[in-house]
């Protein structure tokens, strides 16, 4: 049995309390004391202490622990401006050669359900970051929140990745194990990694509850789980700040992920990474996914980002400005709305309940969903006001030289 384990490093770029009076006086929309606030809390409680575990498991086990991160392009500029030590944890992590990086959009945004030339904007900018900052140039890629469709996996063979990855979800797989490598209907080279969701929700939301049946759960535990289970690779997906930050250290989570590379290894699983997946086995089943898909909420769909009014009119005005945004070839003006398509903006304006609606309100730094959407479309407003007033300008300057 194999073992792929790959981690999620993502944080947004929170907005001020952006009022309709500031529209068109205010042009800078991101709290970047509060973004800089929770970038240092998770960095101490999650980032540096996991980085530092990890990079001694892989020096101790001499490289056969392995394991895979997804670091989108706004944590990474995060990490540059507030805590430049925290990404050199990650740099020193990365040069140890057994962490494999993935690629994903810059933005953490729902490009691919909106326009196929802004989300290969968007990953080539992540490519970019990446090969800038680790010196890698990733094989498989990683859709933001694990979003994934049979055409999503047709465009990720396009633009030349070898895997992506995807939740794998029951009504699809259809009585299938997500332990098996699978190929999409109509690619002919690319393969799809399926999340065990029920290994990786043991680690990422059932450790720390003690109302369940299983815990306490120890490493030797979860490696006789693994290795019963069917089929030739089991992929472990999460959040990375499970460890320390969801999980806290209290709980003994840092104990566990210390001594679980090899316990696993002493039950003969192999980790490795999505790469050496893709290399090792071949794709004997398909995976026909119609609808998109992702690892968000019980529904395993898009109703995180979409379930409601605010969240579908929210995205759709982003993107309706696409073609004004590039026609205006303003770098800093077209960063700014791309920042506004990070998908966590929509997430927060979810007004869902239940285990779901908590989780999204843990998440959000805003009072409300309603906040969170009056922030956003006040912040868009100025950026339409910022958009009609480059046409002015321009138009003004063309009249001035004849140009009408």
């Amino acid at each position: 049995m194999h073992t792929c384990l790959y981690f999620q490093v993502h944080q947004p770029n929170r907005l001020i309390p952006y009022d309709f009076f500031r529209i068109g006086q205010h042009a800078f929309y991101e709290d970047d004391g509060l973004n800089a606030e929770v970038l240092s809390k998770v960095a101490e409680k999650c980032y540096l202490p996991a980085n530092a575990l990890f990079k001694e498991v892989i020096e101790r086990t001499h490289g056969r622990f392995r394991m895979t991160l997804s670091i989108s392009g706004t944590v990474i500029e995060q990490m540059q401006h507030h805590r430049p030590d925290v990404l050199k944890s990650f740099q020193d992590l990365v040069a140890t050669g057994s962490v494999e990086l993935l690629a994903e959009t810059y933005y953490h945004s729902l490009a691919i359900l909106h326009s196929k030339k802004e989300f290969e904007r968007q990953v080539e900018r992540h490519l970019e970051i990446l090969e800038s900052v680790f010196h890698v140039r990733p094989r498989v890629f990683r859709n933001t929140e694990l979003i994934y469709n049979n055409a999503i996996a047709a465009q990720a063979e396009t633009m030349g990745f070898d895997g992506i990855m995807a939740e794998g979800v029951p009504w699809v797989l259809n009585g299938q194990s997500p332990n098996y490598v699978y190929r999409a209907p109509y690619v002919t080279r690319l393969k799809t990694l399926l999340r065990n969701s029920a290994l990786s929700d043991d680690l990422g939301f059932r450790f720390s509850d003690k109302t369940w049946n299983e815990w306490p759960l120890t490493p030797e535990k979860f490696a006789t789980w693994v290795k019963g289970a069917p089929g030739d690779v089991v992929n472990l997906f999460m959040d990375y700040e499970t460890i320390g930050e969801h999980q806290w250290k209290d709980t003994g989570v840092f104990e566990f992920w210390q001594q679980l590379p090899e316990a696993m290894l002493d039950e003969g699983i192999h980790w490795v990474t999505p790469g050496e997946v893709v290399d090792l086995f071949s794709a004997t089943r398909e995976y026909d996914c119609h609808w998109p898909t992702s690892w968000a909420d019980a529904e395993r769909d898009l109703s995180a980002w979409t379930g409601n009014v605010m969240q579908q009119e929210a995205i759709a005005k982003i993107h309706r400005l696409e073609e004004e945004v590039l026609a205006a070839k303003d770098p800093d003006l077209a960063h700014v709305w791309a920042k506004l398509q990070t998908s966590d903006h929509f997430y927060w304006m979810s007004t869902k309940g239940g285990t779901d609606g908590s989780v999204h309100q843990y998440f959000s730094p805003y009072g409300t969903p309603y906040d969170a959407y009056i922030y956003f479309m006040n912040a868009l407003g100025d950026l339409q006001v910022r958009l009609r007033r480059i046409r002015e300008e321009r138009h003004a300057a063309a009249q001035r030289t004849g140009g009408l």
